[in-house]
């Protein structure tokens, strides 16, 4: 089953993002536009999922832009990847749990490639390198078609986490691929392409 693999090199504005990837959950129900895998990065954005509250707002001066997605405040910006899906599982297993393993492995695989060693937590999801959460993950299901997707922090700024409590945890609880040491991190979009590829065909 192929899956179309997008490439964008300028920052993406979440709203519009967003608006492209309900447009092609339609198409893809419909049977017109093959499935989607959507690299890219945003502009300095707050997102609110469906389970966010204000309390998580600590800077009341920045703005929040509600989302469909599961999960809290989040916090999106530059050096950030964002890893979007549309993915139809009337096709394949309709196992949503599966589907959140197969991202949550090939995030621990991609991260692997640059040795860092981290590791799924069933009880804070996202992927975490000890006890510091570097990647989020936040799925939203409508009649079997998965999308949003993941986001992987690689070189962005963690100052902006501190505006918010980011998915419900200590702003101190958050790191980077830099964070962490990594500093030459070579042809990112297409390990990540190649992985996920080669992950979701799996389902």
């Amino acid at each position: 089953m192929s899956i179309e693999v997008k490439i964008s090199r300028k920052r993406v504005p979440y709203r519009r993002a967003i608006s492209v990837l309900e447009e092609r959950v339609e198409s893809v129900k419909k049977g017109l536009k093959k499935e989607l895998i959507w690299i890219l990065e945003h502009p300095i954005t707050f997102t609110g999922g469906i389970s966010s509250k204000e309390s998580e707002v600590l800077d009341k001066k920045i703005k929040i832009v509600k989302t469909k997605r599961g999960g809290k405040i989040t916090l999106h910006n530059p050096g950030q990847k964002i890893i979007y899906l549309v993915i139809d599982l009337n096709k394949r297993k309709k196992d949503i749990r599966r589907f959140i393993k197969i991202l949550e492995d090939s995030i621990i695989e991609l991260l692997k490639m640059y040795n860092i060693n981290a590791h799924a937590d069933r009880k804070n999801i996202g992927i975490w390198v000890k006890n510091k959460k570097i990647a989020a993950i936040g799925i939203r299901i409508k009649k079997w078609i998965a999308y949003h997707g993941c986001s992987i922090n690689i070189n962005n700024n963690l100052n902006y986490y501190k505006k918010i409590v980011p998915c419900g945890l200590d702003n101190k609880l958050i790191t980077s691929m830099k964070d962490l040491g990594v500093i030459k991190i070579n042809n990112l979009d297409k390990k990540i392409k190649n992985i996920f590829t080669k992950n979701l065909s799996k389902i």
